[in-house]
């Protein structure tokens, strides 16, 4: 049997397996939840009862404002935005419902829809951007965004960095462990538990700072919620709205404690000298709370009380009409299945709910192809061209005679080879970003395509280099005894024969090419610009369901298995060369036509 039938076989069996270990898990059931849309008061819910007390305590309100200027006398000119007229936000896909992408690719949730409000009343248009939550208040803080939102507590450690509003929204968080574990509140967590946060926000801060212990870090609220249901991790902690529209109807687990995030509430994050703005964004918080928009956003998306003795925008805001959600809550109660006597599900079923939902496969693919594919390959190949080009000339440097040129190729090869990928993104991306950002306008999307070919570039020319060097010497000695100068036997006769022995390692890199492309997320994209894994994490976030993610390997393995066995018809053929074949008797005549007998 041949390489590629053994191949086919292997993915088949493993097809064949996946599928029986879900249908004997059962019916898969299709998630028609978009937890990125308003849930309406079905989802109202009171004050929390169970609060912590002690150190988890909030600290008192110092940076409220006492009022704000009246709306009619902002000037929008003098804001300091990136580009006039628009407001440009960092914001998340993946924390339903304050942030995230919906189904139809639009960036939406309680932050960014009241942010719309307030641009609205300013008269700035908004756009919404996509990057992760650890590199947020940095993008904030150089310029990449005018505002960062996603539903960030404002510690005095992050003012040092950045500039915040008024608060829009408090920051309860929650601790949610699996039913019938013996944790029953914070002071029940040690150094023996495994407690997942989302890498950068308050909740980290609190379990390092606060309770001193070292917490398992992930990257989003989906992939923390994940583990604990799948008992990766013993507890969750998690800001309260994320928490409660996490836990679906039937999950085994249950929040079995709250406690008010340190040092204030939630704002909008801006640069920290652009007091014109911050300004601004405080009148038109106070606007949209003062003609009910306020209200009636929060109503369909967080429809949950608001904790004693706080109120959204400056002290001289009036405070917001809202329903009474714990009458709401109460009568909604007897409706709502009781997961603290849900048990555990089997591994199998597990494995079904988590990754083998063939509705969202569906429901995926569409998405998938439509956006993330075509962003992938477009970022691979211009990354490629240009880690291509780049690599030849250190190749060429990196055999010269002269030291000038092998040293700078050589200083340049291990530092690129020796940073991880997502270092150089960044550092192109948030250090050169800013600086071209007139060129570019502000859109890091091809400033990751130039990273990504910078770092292919140090692999390419050794890939090269290797290649040329593998040549005999006799080669160019022949070349140059027919009198070629160097330069002519180098560039005609020793690196074609070079190039052409490591075409297939050059095909391998174009396949790490792609899938390290998924990494130019952390630049910040907008929904038009997403690639395969970026389609996949948001609706991800969605559904609450890791199928799509799932969907997305799918169709990474299309793209890279059908160039492998390209890389392998290639490779075969230079090896073994064109296969013989009898000349047709006509092509004979033809050839020896006029050569006589």
């Amino acid at each position: 049997m041949g390489r590629r039938p053994r191949v086919l076989a292997v993915a088949g069996v493993l097809l064949v397996t996946l599928g029986l270990a879900t249908i004997g898990a059962g019916p898969a059931v299709a998630q028609n939840t978009d937890l990125c849309s308003p849930p309406g008061l079905a989802a109202a819910s009171a004050a929390p009862t169970n609060l912590a007390t002690g150190p988890q305590t909030p600290s008192s309100d110092k940076y409220t404002t006492a009022s704000t200027e009246p709306l009619n006398r902002v000037d929008v000119s003098k804001l300091g935005l990136i580009t006039p007229g628009k407001l440009s936000v960092g914001t998340l896909s993946d924390a339903p419902p304050s942030i995230c992408v919906n189904s139809k690719g639009t960036f939406t949730g309680f932050d960014n829809e009241l942010l719309r409000a307030i641009g609205e009343k300013l008269g700035l248009q908004v756009e919404f951007t996509g990057t992760e939550f650890a590199g947020l208040l940095a993008q904030v803080a150089n310029g990449r965004f005018d505002v960062g939102s996603s539903n960030i507590t404002t510690t005095d450690a992050r003012r040092n960095l950045v500039g915040f509003t008024n608060g829009y929204d408090f920051g309860y968080f929650s601790l949610v462990v699996p039913n019938g574990s013996a944790i029953k509140g914070f002071s029940d967590l040690n150094g023996g538990t495994r407690i997942g946060v989302v890498q950068g926000t308050v909740q980290d801060e609190y379990v390092v700072n606060e309770l001193h212990l070292d917490p398992v870090k992930f990257p989003d609220y989906n992939t923390a919620y994940a583990n604990l249901k799948t008992g990766q991790i013993d507890a969750w902690v998690a800001p309260s709205a994320q928490a409660v529209g996490a836990i679906k109807p039937g999950d085994p687990t249950s929040i079995v404690q709250n406690t008010f995030s340190l040092n204030n509430f939630v704002g909008y994050a801006v640069r920290k000298d652009n007091q014109p703005l911050i300004d601004a964004l405080n009148a038109g918080l106070n606007a949209v709370i003062a003609d009910g928009t306020y209200s009636r956003l929060y109503e369909d998306w967080v429809p949950r009380e608001l904790p004693p003795g706080w109120k959204p925008g400056s002290k001289a805001a009036p405070a917001p009409q809202l329903p009474d959600f714990a009458a709401i809550a109460a009568q909604n109660a007897d409706g709502r299945p009781d997961n603290s006597a849900v048990q555990p599900k089997s591994t199998l079923a597990q494995l079904k709910d988590t990754f083998f939902d063939w509705e969202l496969y569906k429901k995926a693919f569409p998405d998938l192809f439509k956006t993330g594919l075509p962003n992938t390959l477009i970022l691979a190949v211009v990354s490629g061209v240009i880690g291509t080009v780049l690599g030849m000339l250190l190749a060429v440097a990196g055999i010269s005679r002269t030291r000038w040129l092998r040293w700078p190729a050589r200083v340049y090869t291990d530092i690129f080879r020796g940073l991880p990928a997502v270092v150089i993104i960044l550092l192109i991306g948030l250090g050169v970003g800013p600086v071209v950002k007139n060129i570019t306008g502000n859109n890091p999307y091809w400033l990751g395509a130039v990273a990504l070919g910078l770092l292919a570039s140090a692999y390419i020319g050794e890939i090269f280099r290797s290649g040329i060097q593998s040549v005999e010497a006799g080669q160019l000695e022949a070349a140059r005894a027919i009198g070629f100068g160097y330069r002519q036997a180098m560039t005609l006769v020793v690196i074609p024969q070079g190039v052409r022995r490591v075409l297939p390692a050059l095909m391998n890199q174009f396949i790490a090419l792609i899938k390290d492309s998924s990494l130019i997320y952390f630049l910040g994209l907008l929904a038009t610009q997403r690639e395969l894994f970026a389609v996949g994490r948001d609706l991800n976030a969605q559904t609450g369901n890791l199928s799509p993610l799932v969907a997305a390997g799918l169709v990474y393995l299309v793209l890279t298995i059908r160039l492998t066995h390209l890389v392998n018809y290639i490779d075969n053929r230079m090896r073994t060369g064109r296969d013989d074949k009898a000349i047709d008797p006509v092509e004979q005549a033809v050839i020896t036509e006029g050569r006589g007998a």
